[in-house]
C-alpha cells in the first residue's frame, strides 16, 4: 500500500514538473516572437505585449479625413456651363481630391478653367471596346469606364472612392463622419436606392443610383477597376451605368449597402416637404438639381444651394435634422429642420405623424394608377387649418460672442391663407414672422436619438425663440 502511494506521488510530481517546463518554454517562445517580430510603431519594449495584442489597430487610431477620399464626377461639356455652380458650392479647391471627367475637351467659353472647379480630365476613347462588344449604350459604357480612369490617376492614401455626377452635391464632413465608422480595408459598396419605387423596380433594388453618389472602399475600387473592361464585355446588353456597375461588383462577390443620407432625388418640383422631414441620418448628398424647384423661395437653384451651404459651414451634423417640440400654452407644435425650415402647427401633433414628409413633390415620371409611389411614407397636402403648417425658411446664421452657441433665424415664406385652427384652446400663429434657433456649437457625434427643444414665446409677440438640446432620458414628444 505504501509503495503504491509513493509511485502515485512520484507520477504527480513528474506531471507537474513537465507542465511547468512546457508553460515556461511557451512563454519564452511568445516573448521571443514579440521581440523579434515587433511592430516598429511600438515605442518601447514595455509596450510590446500591448502592441502584440493590437497588430490591427482600431479605425479610430488614424481617423478618416478628407485626404482619404477620392471623387470621380462624370459630366459633359454642354451641361457644365450651368452645373459647375452646383459643384463649386461644395468643392474645396486644392483640398478635395478628384476629377471631373468630360466627354470632350472644354471649349473656349469654359477656358481658362475655373480654379474653384475640380480639375478636369477627358474620358478615354473606348470606341474600339464599344464596337468590339456592340455595346447598346456607348455613353453609359463611358461612364462605367470612368471608374478605372479615376483609379488610374492617383490613389496614394485613398481609403474611399466616391463616384457622382456633375449635378451631385456632397456634404463632405458628414460623409467623412459616416465612413469613419467603417473599416476601409474591407469591401464596401455604399449607395442610395431611388426614392421612386418604380425606378428601383425597373433597374434594381440592390444598386446604388449614381447621381446620389456611390461609395467604394479602396480594395473594392481596385478590384473593380481591374475588371471593368472585362465586365463591359460581359454585359454589352445593359443600358444603365448604375446597373452595369452593380452587376460588375456582384460578379466580384460583393453586395450593396444602402445609406439613407444619400439622395438621388427621383422627384420633381418642390421638395421642401421632403427636406423639412429628413430621415434621422446625416445629410450626405443631393442630386437631380435641374429637375427640382429651387429649395429656397425667391432664389435660383445655384443661390439656393449656396445658401444651404452657409448653414453647412457652421454645422453639417445638424443640417436638415428634424427636431420637434410643443408650446403647450398656445397648443402649437414646432418642427425644426435645422438650417432649412421651420413649421408651426396650430395644434399638438405627435412625432410619428410629423416625421412623414408632406408630399409637396411629384413623381419622377407620370404617376402610376395607384400608390405606393415612394420608398417612404408621406402625408398629403391638405386645406385643413389644423394640419397645414405656417412655413418659415432659413435666413441668417452666426455665433454667439459670449456663449458656446450658434444662432439661426427663419422668416415666414408667405401668408398661410387659412383661418385659425378651430380646436378649443388653440391660438393663431399668423402674426409670427420670425423664429430664432439656438444650438450648441459642438456637432452631434451620435444620431441614435433626435434632439429635443424648448420654446420661448410671449403671447402677442411676432417672434419666437427655440433652444435645441439633448432629450432627457424618458422625455416624450407626443
Amino acid at each position: 500500500m505504501s509503495e503504491f502511494s509513493f509511485v502515485s506521488l512520484f507520477d504527480k510530481y513528474l506531471v507537474f514538473s513537465l507542465c511547468k517546463i512546457v508553460l515556461s518554454f511557451g512563454l519564452f517562445l511568445h516573448l521571443a516572437s514579440v521581440f523579434l517580430f515587433r511592430d516598429p510603431n511600438c515605442p518601447s519594449p514595455y509596450e510590446l505585449l500591448e502592441c502584440s495584442n493590437n497588430i490591427n489597430p482600431p479605425i479610430s487610431s488614424n481617423p478618416t479625413n478628407l485626404s482619404h477620399l477620392l471623387f470621380g464626377l462624370l459630366g459633359s461639356q454642354n451641361a457644365w456651363h450651368h452645373r459647375k455652380n452646383y459643384i463649386e458650392s461644395w468643392w474645396r479647391p486644392n483640398v478635395t481630391k478628384g476629377y471631373l471627367f468630360l466627354d470632350v475637351y472644354p471649349n473656349s467659353t469654359l477656358l481658362p478653367w475655373s480654379k474653384n472647379s475640380p480639375p478636369y480630365k477627358v474620358s478615354k476613347n473606348i470606341t474600339k471596346l464599344v464596337q468590339e462588344t456592340q455595346h447598346v449604350a456607348p455613353i453609359q459604357a463611358r461612364m462605367v469606364h470612368g471608374i478605372k480612369e479615376l483609379f488610374d490617376q492617383e490613389h496614394e492614401g485613398v481609403r474611399w472612392v466616391v463616384m457622382g455626377d456633375d449635378d451631385s452635391m456632397f456634404f463632405l464632413e458628414n460623409i467623412i463622419d459616416v465612413l469613419a465608422k467603417y473599416d476601409h480595408n474591407k469591401y464596401y459598396y455604399f449607395g442610395a436606392q431611388s426614392e421612386y419605387i418604380l425606378s428601383n423596380f425597373w433597374f434594381s433594388f440592390d444598386q446604388g443610383f449614381g447621381g446620389a453618389g456611390f461609395i467604394m472602399s479602396f480594395p473594392l475600387a481596385k478590384a473593380l477597376a481591374q475588371d471593368i473592361e472585362n465586365c463591359l464585355r460581359r454585359y454589352p446588353f445593359l443600358n444603365s451605368a448604375d446597373l452595369i456597375t452593380m452587376v460588375c461588383i456582384v460578379d466580384l462577390g460583393f453586395g450593396f449597402t444602402p445609406l439613407k443620407g444619400l439622395h438621388h432625388l427621383d422627384m420633381r418640383g418642390d421638395i421642401s416637404g421632403f427636406l423639412s422631414s429628413h430621415p434621422k441620418t446625416p445629410l450626405l448628398s443631393l442630386h437631380h438639381i435641374d429637375s427640382i424647384a429651387p429649395i429656397f423661395p425667391l432664389m435660383d437653384r445655384s443661390n439656393s444651394l449656396r445658401h444651404l451651404m452657409k448653414a453647412a459651414k457652421f454645422d453639417q451634423s445638424r443640417l436638415v435634422q428634424q427636431t420637434i417640440c410643443h408650446h403647450r400654452l398656445s397648443n402649437w407644435t414646432f418642427s425644426v429642420s435645422w438650417g432649412y425650415s421651420i413649421h408651426i402647427y396650430e395644434k399638438i401633433m405627435p412625432r410619428s405623424h410629423l416625421i412623414k414628409p408632406i408630399q409637396t413633390f411629384h413623381t419622377w415620371v407620370k404617376k402610376p394608377k395607384s400608390p405606393p409611389y415612394y420608398m417612404f411614407n408621406t402625408r398629403p397636402r391638405v386645406n385643413d387649418s389644423c394640419e397645414t403648417p405656417h412655413v418659415f425658411f432659413f435666413k441668417t446664421i452666426g455665433k454667439m460672442k459670449n456663449k458656446n452657441e450658434i444662432w439661426t433665424t427663419y422668416f415666414r415664406s408667405e401668408a398661410r391663407g387659412l383661418p385659425t385652427c378651430s380646436i378649443d384652446g388653440n391660438y393663431p400663429a399668423n402674426y409670427i414672422d420670425k423664429i430664432q434657433v439656438y444650438t450648441p456649437r459642438a456637432k452631434r457625434t451620435e444620431m441614435d436619438r433626435r434632439e429635443c427643444c424648448d420654446i420661448i414665446h410671449t403671447s402677442g409677440s411676432n417672434k419666437a425663440k427655440i433652444k435645441l438640446r439633448e432629450c432627457f432620458t424618458n422625455e416624450k414628444i407626443a
